[in-house]
């Protein structure tokens, strides 16, 4: 699942920037983007918060205890190469993609939440870029020890004046025993970015990851396939996302969970919607030890001229799987907006309320103040304001 691109055209050479202690004093149009990413620059309801910036990471702050955030080489240098969890469910080797971030590292973070500590508020995590032919190379590590809880909020965006950029970045994530991992990327890039975000974890006995995926704005080349291996008996992993694509955006998207140990569950949901863009959405489940059960969702919704190919994808290779799927493409049934006109809305209003109840977040269990704030974007989607 690679593209061959130049890179050579992005700069990954440019120089440090300052740090920033308060990110309340970033300027008001890089503050309404990142607010677009799910990133409050109040972090009031907040655990900790990072920031990278270009090549830099720029303000690194926790609030909790037995909560650890680093930036990626501060991290790299007090654990001596981080040996336990560097590059162990990312081959490094895997594309050009991986091989430009392990060979030019700018930064990216590393969130530790310690033995038994439990944190209701979300870390924010801003993965940022300004400029023009800017080219950023990230890894991050999240380790959630055993019967921990943490919730990661991961906000990528570009500025409003950015041009031609270009984003390698590498995700590792270890939930260990009885841990539980929620974490969510939304995505506001800049309609001309090339994002390649390369993502794998696993996950011990009883532990359950969530992961929440939004992209709501337009990006011309997003490539995406993150994979999480379930190792320890009755873990449970879930995958659920949101992907809009306008007109002249490539979004290659997907998840992949591998069932490797009795009595685990994973589960994908996938909402994709087409206003002329074009979206590969593909989902696989792999049963390799009895009893395991996984289900795969695929639903996509045409409005207008767009593609959606789907590719479900089932795996079993023992006896005592249970997988099942369930995949649907097409364009709004004439009857269902037939059903809301003759109950007073026009076409447009009819329309719009399928739209939003297809779109629908409530599922991803986010905090109420980013759940509203994503909704708002859904429903400037549907007013035809936001493409």
């Amino acid at each position: 699942m690679s593209s061959s691109i130049e890179l050579t055209k992005y700069n990954f050479n440019d120089g440090q920037e300052s740090q920033i202690s308060d990110l309340r004093n970033l300027n008001n149009a890089d503050k309404k983007r990142l607010l677009f990413a799910g990133i409050d620059v109040e972090a009031k309801n907040s655990a900790g918060t990072f920031m990278h910036l270009n090549h830099s990471g720029v303000h690194c702050q926790s609030r909790h205890e037995g909560l650890e955030i680093l930036d990626i080489k501060s991290a790299l240098k007090k654990y001596d190469g981080l040996p336990e969890y560097f590059w162990k469910m990312v081959n490094p080797e895997k594309d050009e993609f991986t091989r430009a971030a392990k060979e030019h590292l700018h930064g990216g973070y590393f969130i530790r939440v310690r033995k038994g500590v439990k944190i209701t508020e979300p870390v924010q995590s801003c993965l940022f870029i300004r400029g023009k032919n800017v080219g950023q190379n990230v890894h991050n590590i999240v380790v959630v020890e055993e019967g921990a809880e943490l919730h990661v909020l991961t906000g990528c965006a570009t500025s409003e004046d950015s041009k031609h950029t270009a984003h390698m970045g590498i995700s590792e994530f270890y939930v260990h025993k009885g841990g539980k991992l929620t974490f969510t990327m939304i995505h506001n890039w800049g309609e001309d970015a090339l994002v390649r975000p390369r993502s794998a974890g696993m996950m011990d006995e009883d532990a359950v990851f969530i992961n929440n995926y939004v992209l709501l704005k337009p990006v011309t080349d997003l490539q995406m396939y993150p994979s999480i291996s379930l190792n320890g008996a009755n873990s449970v992993a879930r995958f659920s996302s949101v992907v809009v694509a306008p007109e002249g955006s490539h979004i290659d998207s997907g998840n992949r969970i591998l069932l490797n140990a009795p009595k685990t569950r994973g589960e994908i949901v996938a909402r994709t919607l087409t206003t002329g863009g074009t979206i590969i959405n593909r989902g696989f489940i792999g049963g390799h030890a009895p009893t395991a059960k996984g289900h795969l969702e695929c639903k996509g919704l045409i409005l207008g001229e767009g593609r959606i190919y789907a590719i479900p994808e089932l795996d079993a290779t023992v006896d005592g799987v249970d997988l099942s799927h369930e995949a649907a493409v097409g364009k709004i049934a004439q009857e269902e907006i037939e059903y809301l006109m003759a109950r007073g809305l026009d076409e447009d209003q009819a329309t719009s309320t399928i739209v939003r109840g297809f779109l629908n977040v409530d599922i991803m269990g986010l905090p109420k103040e980013l759940e509203t704030a994503i909704q708002s974007q859904i429903d400037q989607l549907n007013s035809g304001n936001a493409m």
